[in-house]
């Protein structure tokens, strides 16, 4: 489908009222040729043959043409405003629902700028083409057409001879479509790039004042702001270019009619009124030639508007929902990596990863930065799509689960905590907008937060900033715990849930989780020993990999990157921090 075609698919929706609308165009259209006429007639009969009763009627005719006139350019401009509101608003719903379908890999290419510009001015552009630009072409091409078709009846020679500057005006008309087309896409990717640099540091003002930078975005800005006055004065200058060739064929037209139609008359070729007809009829002909420029313009706008939006809308997404008809069922949480390898821009993320984890099973997973560890969990669910090897899910591979049954099975605090601009109350009830005001409190307090929620000003209808402004990196992470327990979920992801928490605060959190442990599935990601030494199952990744995997005693005997891990936190291995099967080895070993 091009994108034209789309357009117009959204577009035929509305189309009784495009046809009511092009129908009180036509009429409007039909309606202007009267006047110019009786102006003639007023002149001939009238004026120049004394017949002075005609008068009335004519003012009277003049009068209802003028009147109806007014009534129809609201009527049609209201039909086309409101079509035109019709459109984008479909086409902005369809839009954005496809965004939300989008996958990870759409995000880590698109630019959050570049898909509110599509949102905003492309939009914008569309809507200013169908609520004005259909009409006024239209009506001017109707215009003109009449016009000269009345010129016409007057006297052929004196039509001939105002056809003249046609040629011209077509000739200008093409050219300036050509080179305008790439000078206004070059607008709208500057437009786009400078959407994108305001939002980027409008995001994140506070790491601009951290590092002092104010000045060299301030410079950044400047050469972004540069580049779009830059673009849209090239585009101003090719329209600007064929605009006064217009112009100039317009006026050549009064040229012509005073010169050779004053000379007819003169030789008694027309009458006076018929050179105050056509005279009436020369606007009809002057607009379209005058306006023909910024006609292209915004068509070509508009051409370019939708070619963007298009090209983001027509993105698939990689990860697709197998047609399984909306599937709604708990899942256990039986989990099985097999022989699992992800590859992502030519790079090896994770590979040969194997584990078998059964449901009500806490699993924990360590290793350095960049090690995989995320992406292991992004595969659970499918925010990605396994290169190659399974994710098993109570048995089935996750690729032929429905999509959004799986993810609603699933409890994930990340690691980028991100809240909505909401209360905190509607920030831990998102998963679960249903739910009553005590379940809240419950997940609330086993994430540790209902203390310092209870403490604002507010409670919990206390209104988060954007992305959590006003909160400290604790309480957030604590409130992003506290909506994914408050899912009920059959598997609970915590990605470095707790990295920004003091060590008693982490305490009660793991001793909450014990509570809900046989009930769901726990995957812990964290860099502390202490909040996965109880793990049922530790995984040990390094690039990649999976180098070591077991308990916490095994992998401590093993004294590989887990145990030197284990040291570097706590020196010695702290009595506090042994299992109490190592304890008891130790106690018998004493004696």
């Amino acid at each position: 489908m091009t994108p034209i075609k789309w357009f117009l698919s959204f577009l035929k929706k509305y189309r009784k009222l495009m046809v009511l609308g092009i129908l009180l165009t036509t009429l409007l259209a039909v309606l202007s040729i009267v006047n110019p006429y009786i102006s003639g007639i007023i002149v001939d009969d009238v004026i120049t043959a004394g017949n002075y009763s005609l008068l009335p009627r004519l003012i009277v005719c003049l009068l209802s043409v003028t009147l109806l006139t007014g009534v129809l350019r609201f009527l049609y401009q209201l039909v086309f405003e409101t079509a035109s509101q019709g459109t984008l608003y479909d086409m902005r719903s369809k839009v954005y629902r496809k965004l939300l379908e989008e996958d990870f890999a759409f995000y880590n290419k698109k630019r959050t700028g570049d898909l509110m510009s599509r949102q905003t001015g492309d939009m914008d552009a569309i809507r200013h083409f169908v609520a004005y630009v259909i009409y006024v072409v239209y009506q001017n091409v109707l215009l003109f057409l009449f016009a000269l078709l009345m010129v016409f009846t007057v006297n052929v020679k004196l039509a001939l001879c105002m056809l003249v500057v046609l040629p011209f005006t077509a000739l200008s008309t093409f050219r300036q479509s050509k080179e305008v087309k790439p000078a206004f896409q070059r607008n709208r990717n500057c437009f786009s790039s400078l959407n994108a640099f305001v939002q980027e540091n409008v995001s994140g003002n506070r790491v601009v004042k951290a590092f002092a930078k104010e000045d060299f975005e301030k410079e950044k800005f400047q050469v972004e702001n540069d580049k779009f006055r830059d673009a849209q004065i090239n585009a101003s200058r090719v329209w600007m270019k064929y605009v006064p060739i217009f112009e100039i064929l317009s006026y050549a037209l009064t040229i012509v009619l005073m010169l050779y139609g004053g000379y007819m008359v003169i030789q008694e070729e027309i009458t006076l009124g018929d050179l105050v007809k056509v005279n009436g009829y020369l606007w009809m002909l002057n607009t379209p030639l005058r306006m023909a420029g910024w006609w292209v313009n915004d068509i070509q706008n508009f051409v370019t508007s939708v070619e963007k939006i298009y090209a983001t809308y027509s993105e698939e997404p990689k990860v697709h929902s197998p047609r399984t008809g909306g599937i709604h069922e708990k899942i256990r949480g039986d989990v099985e990596f097999r022989d699992v390898s992800y590859r992502a821009d030519d790079e090896d993320i994770v590979m040969n990863i194997n584990f078998h984890v059964k449901a009500g099973q806490t699993v924990g997973i360590i290793g350095s930065t960049g090690a995989g560890k995320s992406t292991l969990m992004n595969l659970l669910c499918r925010f990605y799509d396994t290169t190659s090897g399974q994710v098993l899910v109570d048995g089935k591979d996750v690729r032929t689960m429905d999509l959004y049954n799986l993810r609603d099975n699933i409890g994930m605090a990340m690691q980028d905590v991100f809240l909505f601009s909401d209360t905190i109350e509607g920030n831990i009830a998102y998963g679960r907008p249903d739910c009553s005001f005590e379940q809240v409190k419950h997940a609330a307090i086993m994430a540790d937060a209902n203390h310092f929620i209870s403490a604002l000003p507010d409670g919990y209808d206390t209104i988060v900033g954007e992305r959590g402004v006003g909160l400290s990196g604790g309480q957030k992470q604590r409130i992003s715990l506290a909506r994914a327990l408050l899912k009920d979920p059959s598997i609970l992801i915590l990605d470095d849930t707790t990295s920004a928490v003091d060590m008693e605060t982490e305490s009660y959190i793991q001793t909450q989780l014990k509570s809900i442990q046989n009930s769901c599935t726990v995957f812990i990601i964290a860099y502390r020993i202490s909040s996965i030494k109880d793990a049922d199952l530790i995984l040990v990744m390094d690039n990649g990999r999976i180098i070591e995997q077991g308990t916490h005693d095994s992998l401590v005997a093993q004294g590989g990157y887990y145990a030197k891990a284990f040291r570097n936190q706590y020196g010695e291995i702290p009595y506090d921090l042994l299992s109490q099967e190592t304890k008891q080895k130790n106690m018998r070993g004493g004696e």
